[in-house]
């Protein structure tokens, strides 16, 4: 990938997902457009959220050689080879727990393509339980964490070391855990050539990345709401690509000859998502502020993006912990006909008397009318005691409770599937499950406590 000061002035990053269970079509589009135009481009795959990653650790418990996106064949396999004979290097967080592993697997499918092995490299250090002494994490747990066995404690990394792997000729660079935006901020390090303290830079390429990393929630997907924010085709949203200038200016718009759309209020929802003060945006590159940005129409389904101002970046990383949080039990029945909401509210109250009786009566017990009273309901099932809910002839009633023992959550699960038989009348489409809860909390990681690193993977 280009990196000397005469590089072409423009960089085009398209996203082909945006989190583990999105569409595995999605960049295919996203590809054909970036080689349609021509010129340096970069194709990054946002995958792996909190929740995500435990489990990849937890998979790797089980399979040392495993615990990287289970669909990271479904994704890659698409677009590998044009990616590869047009030059646009891979981006992804899709190593979660292994980021070496998932290397791997990528040069076992290029050599099932008939490709010649790839210059795939791994980022790794974002893994405390691997990289820090037992007591240098056990200084970082809140006290409520104090004594609990970890499932997974991950720091978020920058962008440096994706943009030394691209410099060094990377064709994908797969890491673990890393910023979302910084997915997008290392090929621009590595395209133009920006010092790693131009604060300004550095913000506009983090808010491009943070418009890029939800995949289709900047392009219409998640802002569609029918009659009041119409999208056209948004059964197939494309995914968004942004163009990137050498003086941090860039614009937002998508994959050519899709459905959905680019517009000033797609991209403002999206700017604004999960940013907890516009002024000061903290990554473990550069601290954002979008006090000031300025959106501007360029075109259909082009949006451009100006004004964005940086800081220092934080002296610490941000990371997430996660902790075995018990079980879950849920069940599901369904009340039709007339009648069938008071029929369904009868059915939740003796679950509560049944537990009550056998000794779970400490249990918390939610339970939620699907349609009915299910968003606005409370964990402790009370709030629909005060409520005069609406009659309706189709009723999904769901019944859940937390507990910290396996039989206390299989007593709640039975308690539901009894309701067949034991009323009240005409209950069916029983379904229960019990599944083990990962809980997380988060801390500050001192930045030179880790020492990131990263590698070609044979």
């Amino acid at each position: 990938m280009p990196s000397s000061p005469g590089s072409p002035p423009l960089l085009r990053i398209g996203c082909g997902a945006g989190f583990s269970g999105d569409r595995w079509d999605a960049a295919v589009p996203v590809v054909r457009t970036l080689r349609a135009a021509g010129g340096p481009a970069v194709l990054m795959f946002e995958t792996l959220a909190e929740r995500t990653l435990a489990l990849a650790q937890l998979k790797r418990r089980q399979e040392p050689d495993g615990g990287w996106e289970p669909s990271l064949e479904r994704f890659v396999a698409p677009v590998l080879r044009d990616c590869v004979e047009a030059g646009i290097p891979i981006v992804g967080n899709f190593g979660a727990a292994n980021p070496v592993g998932a290397a791997h697997r990528l040069q076992q499918l290029a050599a099932s393509l008939d490709l010649p092995p790839l210059r795939i490299a791994a980022v790794q250090g974002d893994d405390l339980l691997a990289a820090l002494p037992p007591a240098r994490v056990a200084q970082l747990l809140p006290g409520a964490l104090q004594g609990k066995p970890l499932v997974s404690a991950n720091a978020y990394l920058g962008a440096l070391q994706i943009a030394d792997a691209l410099r060094a000729g990377a064709q994908v660079v797969v890491t673990g855990r890393v910023a979302d935006p910084s997915l997008a901020l290392g090929p621009m390090l590595a395209h133009f050539g920006w010092a790693d303290d131009d604060w300004d830079r550095l913000a506009c390429g983090t808010m491009a990345g943070h418009l890029l990393e939800c995949g289709a929630q900047v392009t219409g997907g998640y802002f569609a709401d029918p009659g009041v924010k119409d999208v056209p085709g948004v059964a197939n949203p494309g995914f968004p690509i942004v163009e990137m200038h050498a003086d941090g200016r860039f614009v937002v718009t998508k994959a050519a000859d899709t459905g959905g759309c680019v517009d000033r209020r797609t991209v403002t929802e999206q700017l604004l998502y999960e940013i907890h003060d516009p002024a000061a945006y903290l990554t473990p590159d550069v601290v954002a502020d979008i006090s000031e940005a300025a959106l501007a129409e360029d075109g259909p389904d082009r949006i451009r993006v100006e004004g964005v101002r940086g800081h220092p970046r934080p002296p610490t990383l941000k990371a997430t912990l996660c902790y075995e949080g018990g079980w879950l039990a849920e069940g599901e029945i369904s009340y039709a006909g007339p009648n069938a909401t008071a029929r369904a509210r009868l059915a939740a109250d003796i679950v509560r008397k049944r537990l009550r009786q056998l000794g779970l009566a400490h249990l918390a017990l939610r339970a939620d009318l699907i349609g009915v009273a299910s968003v606005l309901a409370d964990d402790a099932g009370h709030w629909w005691d005060h409520q005069a809910l609406p009659p309706r002839e189709d009723v999904r009633l769901r019944i859940a409770a937390a507990s910290s023992h396996r039989q206390e959550a299989d007593a709640v699960a039975r308690e539901v599937l009894a309701l067949y038989t034991c009323g009240p009348a005409g209950g069916g489409g029983v379904r229960t499950h019990v599944t083990p809860r990962l809980a997380s909390d988060s801390c500050f990681v001192p930045r030179d406590w880790l020492q990131p690193t990263w590698s070609f993977v044979p």
